[in-house]
């Protein structure tokens, strides 16, 4: 029991001692030189936004909307939730995330040839049958 007072006593003395006045001397500072640059101005590169395209049904309300941004593409869609779920419930979800589209093919749509491919096309003919002889 008798240790309690000394050891409020350190902590006093530590708190005095930390609450010391600071110096009134200014800080010192180093001079930087200044230099004269051109302003830099920043532009995009044409062509760089995406585009956006939004489907909605007939009451206005957004159904699907794809975005285009270079050379990715993705589809984003509401997150409805199922069956009598509201908002918020455990059924619900979370949002739904964005679905990328991979890789795109098209099967229906013949292939345009290059005027280099109709030559080498050309060249590539079987040669005609030989005359015959009577």
């Amino acid at each position: 029991m008798k240790r309690i007072p000394l050891l409020l006593l350190t902590l006093v003395a530590h708190a005095a001692f930390a609450q010391s006045t600071p110096s009134q001397a200014p800080p010192k500072l180093e001079k930087i030189e200044e230099i004269a640059d051109d302003p830099i101005t920043v532009t995009a590169k044409p062509g760089a936004e995406g585009k956006i395209t939004e489907r909605r049904d007939n009451s206005g309300n957004v159904v699907e909307a794809t975005v285009k941004s270079g050379p990715s593409t993705y589809t984003l869609r509401p997150n409805h939730p199922v069956g009598t779920a509201l908002p918020g419930d455990a059924m619900s979800g979370n949002n739904r995330g964005p679905q990328w589209t991979v890789l795109e093919f098209d099967i229906g749509k013949k292939k345009k040839k290059t005027p280099e491919e109709e030559a080498t096309q050309d060249n590539n003919a079987p040669p005609p049958p030989p005359p015959t002889v009577n």
